[in-house]
């Protein structure tokens, strides 16, 4: 027996409640996008004070996938990402040039240091970076006392950084690896650590090196070289390859990072009285 009209509209009022009340927070859900990006953007405490405000200003929730440059990369090239921000810029126009994203867009900048015991037994203290490693290669190969220097070994920017300056300083790392140069295939915030609890050489990026708490006996001790610039950028993975990625709240964010607000953002974020992060959207 068919039922009364009255009872019918009740029904069919209830069953569109209930689709709408699924679908919302379907909705709310969707409104977020995976971002790849490096250790020194999550460990020097940057995205904590910056995703927050990207949200207030578009609703759009960023879930972070932090790891070295390269893995950054890699996982933009699986489709693993919505978004890619990270510190190599070599590696990034490449990303670039084989079509995983259309554009790369300039956001921050901020510097490497050289980190190492106030004692500094290798000699190393000044601005010239190559020449620091180079005394450093010499100190732990056979110098007295000996120097050791931990390497993060993750084909992160900053290790891509670190063997940059290792090359201009003569040194072929890649060929000859004393026991003094220990490779921890580890963050820049386990690198620090291991450095700090053996006394040992380092390169950081001073953005993670601010935020750093358990530093023991380390100090910065070569710094203001030009070479140790440090820029980002930030790429949409491109959905002619990946269509699944949310190419639009991605969009979102590589617009609100680059434009003045979020320009702001960055350049507001500070420890200590000291800023970690330049903005450079305009260079």
């Amino acid at each position: 027996m068919a039922l009364p009209f009255s009872r019918r509209l009740v029904a069919a009022l209830t069953l569109a409640l209930a689709t709408c009340s699924l679908a919302l927070p379907l909705q709310a859900q969707d409104r977020f996008i995976v971002m790849a990006s490096t250790t020194s953007t999550e460990q020097s405490g940057l995205f904590g004070h910056l995703l927050p405000l990207f949200k207030q200003a578009t609703g759009i929730d960023v879930r972070v996938v932090a790891v070295g440059t390269g893995q950054a990369l890699d996982t933009g090239r699986r489709g693993d990402a919505d978004i890619v921000f990270v510190h190599d810029q070599a590696a990034e126009e490449k990303f670039v040039a084989e079509g995983f994203a259309t554009a790369r867009r300039p956001v921050m900048y901020n510097d490497f240091v050289l980190i190492g015991p106030k004692a500094d037994p290798a000699g190393v203290k000044g601005r010239d970076i190559a020449a620091a490693l180079g005394r450093l290669w010499a100190a732990g190969t056979g110098g007295t006392p000996p120097a050791s220097f931990i390497s993060r070994g993750d084909k992160s920017g900053t290790h891509a950084a670190e063997l940059r300056y290792w090359k201009a300083a003569n040194v072929d790392v890649t060929a000859a690896k004393p026991a003094q140069y220990k490779e921890c295939g580890c963050g820049m915030g386990p690198a620090l650590n291991i450095a700090s609890s053996t006394h040992a050489y380092v390169l950081a990026d001073r953005g993670t090196w601010l935020n750093f708490k358990n530093r023991g006996e380390l100090t910065v001790l070569v710094e203001g070289d030009r070479r140790l610039f440090n820029p980002y950028g930030v790429m949409v993975v491109n959905p002619a390859r990946h269509p699944h990625v949310k190419k639009d709240l991605a969009q979102a964010f590589a617009d609100w990072v680059v434009s003045p607000a979020g320009q702001a953002a960055i350049a507001s974020y500070k420890i200590g009285g000291e800023q970690l992060f330049f903005p450079s959207a305009g260079s």
